[in-house]
Formats: C-alpha cells, structure tokens, sequence
C-alpha cells in the first residue's frame, strides 16, 4: 500500500463523511495509544484544529501515568481542545447500583468501561453537534477485537481499512513521536492486560495471517507459510468465528409472511 495515498484518501474520507452529516468537527478518545493518537492527527488535518476534540478517559489507579502524558501530548502538538475525564466513579456508580456486581469479573468490568467511555464521547459529540471517530484500525475489526457498543460504538472508522502494522507506518509518515509508536498496544482494561498477550500472537503476524485468509488462503497453508503453531492459528480463527456478530446490525425476526 502506498501509506502517502493512504494518508490523504482517509482525510478526504473524514472530510466528506463530516459534511455529509452536517457536523461541525470531531470527538476523538485519545487513550494515549498509537491508533487514537493516529485518528486524532488525520481528523485534525480533515477539519481543521479547531474543530476536533481530545478527551483521555483514565481510570484512578488502573491507567499508568504514562498513557496521560502521551494523550495530552498528542493533544498540544495537535493544538486541539483536550479534556481529561476520570471514569473512576461513574464505574462505582454502576458497581454500586447493580447488586450481582463483582469486581473481579474482568470481561464484564471491562466491556463497562469500554461503554461508558462511549457514552461520554457521545454526550459531547451531541451536545457540540459533532462526530465521534473510531479508533478501530483492520486488525481489531476482523478479529472483533474490540468492545460490541463501547470503543466499536462510533460514527465512522477512519483507520478501519489499516491492518496495525501499517497504522504505525502511517503514524511514522505523520511525525507522531516514535516512543508512542512502539508502545506496547494495552486497552488498559485490567491491570497487565496487553493486546498482544492476550491474542497469544505479535501484530505483525496476526496481520500477515489475516492477509492471507484474505487472499483465499486456507487457515492450514496461512499457518504454515509464517510458521505458526496450532494455537496461535487456533486462537485467531476462534475469534473471527465468535465475534462475527460484532460486525452486523442486530438480528431482526422476520414477520412478512404473517402480513
């Protein structure tokens, strides 16, 4: 792919997409990671600084110091409006209201906290009359790596074609600090969680085996043309196979014949 095309036909998309909704400008969360950061650099050179939003989500305690100066980073190099929001006790609160709440239930806690960062991206999108921006790049979409109605609920998905490799050449192309750029990719939803740890795969091969399915490839020659073990080839196709629901509206029943 050539990363430069690449470049300008997502600002362009952005730029249409926008117009199109009669918006006036752009809500990015900015995590403090590379795709966010990414997301942010491209909206800001669609619509202009002045019309795009920053808002960094931490959760006390959980979020390292490190993803907050990244985000705020990205924000003054950018010259947008940043917000930084605490989910901390809008968690509590949910935590406390629901009676069968337990705090170590990791999928469950994290899937809220991917939600609830939505609902406050959507309350500013709303009340500025603006459009939320994923962050999702190809690599998540495909493997439904991503929280159903919480960082996959948005507007448009800029990065949504680029696998994550080459999210990070586009990264580079753009000048966004390479210490970002070749941080380890968490979503930080519970202490330790990395992305690359959970899938049991490095991006870099998740992608080229992604690519060959693509292709036609079958699970078996793609698993044997990058040497992969069962497992890794495994975990991969098992969550391509149970996250398809992800990547379709909601199942409707069908009443027409009763009509």
């Amino acid at each position: 792919m050539d990363i430069s095309k690449a470049k300008e036909a997502i600002v362009g998309f952005i730029r249409e997409k926008t117009k199109e909704s009669g918006v006036k400008g752009a809500v990015v969360g900015l995590s403090g990671g590379i795709d966010s950061a990414l997301t942010a650099y491209l909206a800001v050179e669609a619509v202009g600084r002045e019309n795009v939003l920053g808002i960094h989500m931490p959760e006390l305690n959980l979020t390292p110091a490190e993803d907050v100066l990244d985000a705020t980073e990205v924000a003054e190099r950018l010259g947008i409006e940043f917000k930084t929001i605490d989910i901390s006790e809008i968690l509590s609160a949910y935590m406390n209201s629901i009676p069968e709440s337990d705090l170590s239930n990791s999928h469950a806690n994290g899937n809220l906290k991917a939600r609830i960062r939505m609902s406050v991206l959507y309350y500013y999108a709303n009340s500025m009359s603006r459009m939320v921006m994923g962050t999702g790049n190809k690599t998540e979409i495909l493997l439904g790596y991503f929280t159903k109605y919480g960082d996959g609920g948005v507007d448009i998905e800029p990065i949504g074609d680029l696998y994550k490799t080459e999210v990070r050449e586009m990264a580079a192309l753009m000048g966004i600090p390479r210490d970002m750029i070749t941080k380890a990719p968490s979503a930080r939803l519970w202490a330790g969680q990395t992305d690359e740890k959970e899938l049991g795969i490095t991006y870099e091969l998740v992608d080229r085996f992604l690519a060959l399915l693509l292709e036609g490839e079958s699970p078996q020659v793609a698993q044997n043309t990058l040497g992969l073990t069962s497992r890794q080839r495994d975990s991969v196709i098992g969550r391509i196979n149970t996250n398809l629901h992800k990547q379709k509206s909601p199942p409707v029943a069908e009443l027409r014949d009763l009509r």
